[in-house]
């Protein structure tokens, strides 16, 4: 194995250089973030709103799955509130329930995902994949990091010799 050139090891790692204004941005757009409290917020109120009209009775043992599903709710609202995205040169990083990454030089495709007309609301995002068919799906509410977006998936489907 020492004796093979890098060549033939497998394909060559791909490199991404960010510009200066894609260290950071939010995952979700304003817009977003303000329904997902309405929602979250509306939901807690009925719930209270139930627990009051039944305080006789009690919400029972089906109360407690309302407040676990009020619990998980509050739990994503808060990721949804404080998820930002990051593009370094090793690598995507998004911050959420669980913090995603992925390294730069294993990456085989990429595709931006977006509603036209509406991204002002549903946050554009970047879906890639690596050599070894690990995906992940990173989200992005500024127009920096979304032409950032743009650039990967143009060069890494160039790197690639993909059409």
């Amino acid at each position: 194995m020492d004796n093979l050139p890098l060549e033939a090891m497998g394909p060559p790692p791909f490199r991404f250089t960010p510009g200066a204004g894609a260290s950071g941005s939010p995952a979700f757009s304003k817009p977003f973030k303000v329904l997902a409290t309405v929602i979250v917020f509306a939901c807690a109120t009925a719930l209270v709103r139930a627990w009051l009209a039944t305080r006789a009775g009690g919400l029972g043992v089906g109360g407690g799955w309302f407040l676990a599903g009020l619990g998980l709710m509050l739990y994503t609202w808060w990721h949804i509130l404080r998820s930002t995205t990051r593009i370094a040169p090793d690598g995507l990083y998004q911050s959420w329930v669980w913090n995603k990454q992925m390294d730069m030089r294993e990456l085989a495709y990429g595709k931006l995902i977006r509603v036209r007309g509406l991204e002002w609301l549903i946050a554009p995002r970047l879906y890639v994949r690596t050599l070894m068919g690990k995906f992940a799906v990173f989200y992005a509410a500024s127009p920096e990091m979304i032409s950032e977006f743009e650039r990967l998936v143009s060069e890494l489907r160039e790197f690639r010799g993909q059409r």
